[in-house]
């Protein structure tokens, strides 16, 4: 994976010039980035944080191999996909090239989202259209059974917990054909550590643990031994977005509650699976141990030579799944930089505090690979079919 290497500085600016606000703007300035004006949710809609997105978006369809979940089968053929809350719409167009290297070349997409922040794909020759709705107003403004495929992606900083989010569900159900699939992408705020050599899944599907093995990514199941994260810095942010989120009602852990939300819908939702995917922030010292351990004869002193990486580092992992992690860093990293107002007002610290917090952790994460005792970022993806 070719991940964009940069710096990240604590407090971002907009490329573009931002005009003036007005009674008819849907967007305020706040803090030096750009926000939807009377909506609830946290991140701020400007280009740091669409290139964010899409990076993220890129790092889980490598993960997972493609974007898609659920398989697509002759007796399920796709012709209309929504994708709710789009965006960019980068998802749709991922899923578009997807779709059309398996030989699905009539599907049609639509994004919905509350403002009209994607270009205009049908010249990426995409058949696409753009829906402007807010997903606090049901019903959502479609037929019901008008698509074969449902994806609500991301929605956990969008929708708060309780019967808001379960309108959404209920709503995205109804619009869903008979047979039709629904898809939940979700990834979870909070940073767990993994613990040593955790086993393969019991009754891994062999696609799923390949794909994992050629990514250096860990599947998750019940069984995955995780702890707290190691990272002290990333201790930090964990207890402030908790708490952040906690006060608006929005989940930190959203992967937790995927499955049980849908398999509480028996009646309308069936054929229920998932995939959870844990990636490294970085390489973990029980990988390059292990290493070591398999090369006695070629073992080194931890600190390589000048220039040169040790045997351990130059083999544990390949020049892709080392740019993977690096990918899975910034992402929390700028996932934070994001949410900085938020944080900055739960933790109590003024501008020159939150700097120096800032820097600490920027060094400590980047310059010495302070992600070294198991912290992950966790992605999944559900599917479901309309019963």
């Amino acid at each position: 994976m070719d991940a964009t290497r940069g710096s990240i500085s604590s407090t971002s600016t907009q490329s573009t010039k931002d005009e003036s606000i007005g009674a008819s703007n849907p967007f305020v300035l706040r803090h030096g980035r750009r926000y939807l004006r009377d909506l609830p949710y946290p991140l701020p809609c400007d280009l740091p944080e669409f290139q964010r997105q899409n990076l993220h978006t890129l790092l889980s369809t490598s993960v997972f191999g493609r974007p898609l979940g659920s398989t697509p089968t002759p007796n399920q053929p796709l012709t209309k996909v929504l994708e709710v809350a789009c965006g960019s719409a980068y998802w749709s167009s991922l899923c578009h090239d997807y779709l059309e290297g398996l030989g699905h070349k009539d599907v049609t997409f639509t994004g919905l989202d509350v403002v009209h922040l994607a270009g205009d794909l049908k010249k990426q020759g995409i058949d696409w259209r753009f829906v402007q709705h807010d997903l606090r107003k049901v019903p959502l403004p479609f037929d019901d059974g008008e698509f074969d495929m449902v994806v609500m992606k991301d929605l956990s900083l969008v929708v708060p917990l309780g019967s808001p989010s379960q309108r959404v569900l209920d709503e995205c159900t109804r619009i869903l054909k008979k047979g039709g699939t629904l898809e939940v992408w979700e990834t979870d705020h909070i940073i767990r550590s993994l613990l040593p050599h955790p086993p393969p899944p019991p009754g891994k599907n062999p696609e799923e643990y390949a794909c994992a093995v050629s990514t250096a990514t860990f599947l998750i199941s019940p069984g995955t031994p995780f702890t707290d994260a190691q990272n002290k810095y990333l201790q930090d942010s964990n207890s402030w977005i908790q708490e952040a989120l906690d006060r608006r009602k929005l989940t930190p852990t959203p992967c937790a509650r995927v499955t049980q939300i849908l398999l509480q819908e028996p009646e309308t939702l069936c054929d229920v699976g998932y995939r959870r995917v844990a990636i490294p922030l970085g390489e973990l010292r029980w990988e390059r141990e292990a290493v070591a351990d398999r090369n006695p004869s070629k073992r080194r002193e931890s600190e390589p030579v000048k220039g040169k990486k040790s045997v351990a580092e130059s083999l544990a992992l390949t020049e892709e799944q080392a740019s993977l992690r690096y990918t899975a860093l910034l992402v929390v990293l700028q996932m934070i930089e994001s949410l900085e107002p938020l944080l900055k007002e739960v933790s109590g610290k003024n501008q020159e505090e939150w700097h120096r917090w800032w820097g600490w952790m920027m060094a400590d994460l980047l310059e010495h690979k302070g992600a070294s005792s198991g912290e992950c970022l966790e992605v999944g993806v559900w599917w479901a079919h309309k019963v």
